[in-house]
């Protein structure tokens, strides 16, 4: 067969005629080698080495909102427990919320509340136990949070602060029971001393239950103090005291989350300056921390405080990212939408060097030698090592008036001059567009912060509509951490809808650093907020089908994009962001060696792809891939956990392969490059 060249050798046999000819077929290879070339090359880098992308991308978001800490993760099972709630926690609140008075076999007896003689001013009342006559028992009934949940043959750690005010010192004793009275176990405390002091027993249920009540009763007449009535399973996660419910905390770790973002949310600002989260007011012994009452119309006994916080992060393996407040109060504060309202106001500016003081002595707590004052203060609490702390949050969707802006300004200042290394996060408002959008943003480039923080609660539409968000955004400037974000619904379409945008933000994981649904926890019958990732009750753990797709993305992070790697079967395109049905990334986590394919079909119709993995040299033909789907628009719930759950099973590859998507799901497949 004749060449094409030798072809036009003999029709045009012109030297000249040639010579041109030959010069426009090197042209053409020439231009077509360089379109292969400009094909390889994304934002002037070779896209066939990739892109780097934010290793810390997926991660969580904690707020004490939906009973998340005390009847939640904290795994302390007695409500009220140093009779601090009131009045400003819940209108039908008092010191003697979810306690009673016992007078059992014609016992007489009273109970008051006292402040004069606490045992530490910051945490002022205790009750006092007037016993006139004991009879089987005179004392106190908590009924916990919904009830007291045991398991049989768990041990359960008791302890109260006492002491004998006056009459004979007599036995303490203490028991959880059923309603109908029941003993489940019991164990008594010998006597009491005229100080204040902290007894403590251990007790083994013999049953399972859900809703035992804790009773603590003494049968001799006196007058007695107490206060700081505990109860802990001694099996807590990771066996810590003072620590995070089990089931609780190994669903969150189950995540694995490359950072923690805590303790809020709205939460870190408060309702009104009074109520700001003061981080110092929250580490020490238990007793000494000082109480006050939850934004969210509840109460924080602070049990759960940044100690806890910080040594949870190291016990999951992921970061810490503490929030504090901009030395602003929230602009809803005091429900300024209603006649009354404060709104928005600042700390004065006389006492800013105090409250930036506090902020740098967060970071020296964390991080600092136990040398140091507040080092040493952690050390204390049995961790003298560092905590790492990188990150830090400053704000939180405050709106941008001149008073948030002047504060915000001088916290950090002050930090970027004492702790350069660490990464300062500010913040752009409650919504992804808007006014204090715009003007955060604006303010965030005027002082280089390195990252802001964006909230976005929309419809599953939105999420569809924006997956081109962050693929204009300026990459010279500040990065992005989406601290808050969820698409209105617990149901798979919700899910779906938020697994295809994610792929967006691996996608431009070179812009945003950061990225967290919100909120984290909600307790059955305590919800202020919907959706949430996690639901449970005093027994059982639901985890929504929205934390399974960011469970599957979060195990399957990378650290550097590639593009071009998913075509069409038929056409041979490139999958695009216009396209409606398909939402795809693939990452390669460079630890492992390992490719990571995301596959988002949101479509109602198989589809099916080209997979060309030829750029990175061999492959292990032995493959994973995890699929979530659904074929209707349900839902996880208590009744029912795992409706919708992801299943992972061995998959054959090579290195060009074609993959058919089923409808409406999530698929995750994971390749070795590194040989066994």
């Amino acid at each position: 067969m004749e060449t094409t060249i030798e072809l036009f050798q003999k029709t045009f046999y012109n030297d000249k005629i040639r010579l041109q000819l030959t010069c426009y077929i090197l042209l053409y290879c020439l231009v077509l080698n360089s379109g292969i070339c400009m094909a390889q090359t994304q934002n002037g880098k070779n896209f066939q080495q990739g892109k780097p992308i934010s290793s810390d991308l997926f991660g969580i978001f904690f707020e004490d909102i939906n009973y998340a800490a005390d009847g939640g993760l904290y795994a302390e099972l007695i409500q009220n427990r140093s009779f601090e709630y009131s009045l400003s926690d819940r209108t039908d609140w008092n010191p003697f919320t979810a306690w009673e008075l016992i007078k059992d076999g014609y016992g007489i007896g009273t109970i008051s509340v006292d402040t004069s003689t606490p045992i530490q001013p910051g945490n002022p009342h205790y009750v006092t136990l007037n016993v006139e006559k004991g009879g089987d028992g005179v004392g106190l009934r908590n009924s916990g949070f919904d009830g007291i949940p045991l398991k049989a043959g768990e041990n359960y750690n008791f302890s109260v602060f006492a002491r004998q005010v006056s009459g004979i010192s007599a036995p303490l004793e203490v028991k959880l029971v059923s309603k109908n009275g029941k003993v489940y176990c019991n164990a008594f405390i010998p006597g009491l001393s005229k100080e204040w002091k902290n007894y403590t027993v251990i007790m083994k249920s013999d049953s399972t239950v859900s809703d035992a009540t804790l009773e603590l009763v003494t049968r001799n007449p006196g007058i007695l103090n107490l206060d700081m009535i505990s109860l802990f399973p001694v099996k807590t996660f990771h066996n810590r005291r003072n620590g995070m419910r089990e089931d609780l905390g190994k669903v969150i770790a189950d995540l694995k989350p490359k950072f923690v973002r805590f303790p809020g949310g709205c939460l870190v600002h408060g309702d009104g300056l009074n109520n700001l989260y003061r981080w110092k007011n929250t580490i020490g012994p238990v007793e000494q921390r000082i109480e006050q009452s939850d934004i969210w119309g509840y109460h924080q006994s602070l049990g759960l405080g940044f100690f806890e916080y910080f040594q949870f992060c190291e016990d999951i393996g992921a970061k810490p990212l503490p929030v504090v407040a901009a030395a602003v109060s929230c602009q809803n504060s005091g429900g300024s939408w209603r006649v009354g309202g404060t709104g928005q106001r600042g700390i004065p500016l006389t006492e800013m060097n105090q409250y930036i003081n506090d902020v740098l002595d967060l970071i020296e707590y964390a991080n600092g030698p136990v040398t140091s004052a507040w080092g040493s203060k952690r050390a204390e609490s049995g961790h003298p090592a560092s905590f790492h702390l990188e990150y830090i949050g400053i704000g939180n969707e405050d709106k941008q008036t001149p008073e948030f802006r002047e504060r915000f300004k001088l916290i950090y200042d002050a930090v970027k001059a004492k702790y350069p290394k660490i990464t300062v996060i500010g913040t752009v408002g409650p919504s992804p567009n808007g006014e204090d959008f715009d003007m955060g943003w604006k303010f965030a480039n005027e002082l280089n912060i390195p990252v802001v923080d964006e909230h976005y609660y929309m419809n599953p539409g939105w999420f569809m509509n924006n997956r081109k968000r962050y693929d204009t955004y300026n990459r010279s400037g500040s990065k992005v951490y989406i601290g808050e974000y969820a698409s209105q619904g617990n149901t798979w379409m919700n899910a779906i809808s938020e697994a295809a945008f994610m792929t967006s933000v691996e996608r431009n994981g070179d812009i945003v650093q950061l990225a967290s649904y919100a909120p984290l926890l909600a307790k059955e019958g305590h919800t202020q907020w919907d959706p949430d990732l996690i639901y449970f009750n005093n027994t059982s753990v639901s985890p929504s089908v929205n934390y399974y797709v960011q469970q599957i993305f979060s195990v399957n992070q990378g650290d550097t994009f590639y593009d071009h790697i998913v075509t069409y079967q038929n056409s041979g395109n490139v999958l695009s962001e216009n396209d409606s049905t398909m939402a795809v990334s693939c990452v390669k986590d460079s630890k492992t060696g390992d490719i990571i394919l995301k596959l988002v079909n949101i479509g109602k119709k198989k589809t099916s792809v080209n997979i060309n993995l030829t750029r990175f040299g061999k492959i292990n033909p032995n493959a994973v891939c995890t699929i979530l789907s659904a074929a209707v628009d349900t839902k996880n719930t208590l009744s029912n956990p795992h409706n919708i759950y992801p299943i992972t099973t061995d998959y054959r590859i090579s290195k060009i392969f074609v993959y058919e998507s089923i409808p409406l799901s999530v698929s995750i497949i994971r390749i070795k490059t590194k040989m066994n």
